[in-house]
């Protein structure tokens, strides 16, 4: 399956490539104007293993508002905002529903924590990244010159967006099995006894507001790597508890180490 995936993915960089190389912009020609759309949406149907219905949906998903609204009034376009609202909602509904099914003696708090790991920007960028959807997002030229095929929040927004489209074109038991496909492994994996722990960030923020202290500082270090492949340095101060530092692929992530190694300096982290 993960090489089949692989596979997906790969044709949708090479049909994207090409469309970048005719048109100037990724994207440019879908919509009405000139690239027939065939060929990066069965790419990307592929990797998402879900063919819509009605293509219209699909296309709305990956449209973000730059691009609506650089659209000419002639040929007005709809950006994937209100589909993002909904498939939020679905994400948080469909996720319980499996956290619940998995953790059936967990208590409510460790369920909370559960889901908010996991139907949270960082992961949804996670999954589109893996979907490819940053190749396939309708951005307008600044806005993909931007980096904007790199950002979390599009991406996760995007990936919101696309369930709610999979959900209005096939009905709640075909997004039901597409996102259990998508989080049964981060599910599986998921350890009771360390959930608790898990948001390391809030833990700090809780731990410095019971001891009446200021909030946590968190500064940039360094920034390395490619677009791609970034790696951000960040240090967390704890007024009266001294500093650490976290590395990570994201800056959400390297704060999230670089609390977790303070409440370990601390003794307050026990995952």
């Amino acid at each position: 399956m993960v090489a089949e995936d692989e596979l997906h993915r790969g044709h949708l960089s090479e049909a994207y490539q090409a469309a970048d190389r005719s048109s100037g912009w990724m994207l440019a020609n879908i919509g009405g104007m000139n690239e027939p759309a065939g060929e990066w949406m069965t790419a990307f149907e592929g990797a998402l293993g879900y063919a819509f219905v009605d293509k219209s949906l699909l296309e709305r998903a990956i449209t973000h508002s730059s691009f609506a609204n650089e659209s000419p009034r002639s040929q007005p376009v709809v950006d994937n905002e209100t589909l993002e609202f909904l498939g939020d909602s679905i994400l948080n509904f469909l996720v319980a529903e499996m956290l619940l099914e998995a953790l059936p003696d967990a208590r409510e708090g460790v369920l909370s924590k559960a889901r908010s790991h996991l139907v949270s920007e960082g992961h949804f960028a996670e999954m589109a990244r893996r979907l490819g959807i940053g190749s396939v997002l309708r951005l307008a030229p600044s806005e993909s010159r931007a980096g904007g095929r790199l950002k979390e929040s599009l991406l996760a927004d995007a990936f919101e967006a696309v369930v709610a489209a999979v959900y209005r074109d096939g009905g709640m038991e075909r997004v039901r099995e597409l996102v259990r496909r998508f989080f049964r492994d981060d599910i599986a994996s998921l350890n009771p006894a360390e959930i608790t722990f898990r948001d390391h960030k809030t833990a700090l923020q809780e731990f410095a507001q019971a001891a009446g202290k200021p909030l946590p500082v968190y500064r940039l270090v360094s920034e390395s790597g490619p677009d791609h492949e970034k790696r951000f340095v960040f240090e967390v101060e704890f007024e009266g508890a001294g500093c650490a530092v976290g590395e990570g692929p994201t800056k959400k992530e390297a704060q999230r180490r670089a609390a977790k190694a303070l409440l370990e300096l601390l003794g307050r982290d026990s995952g």
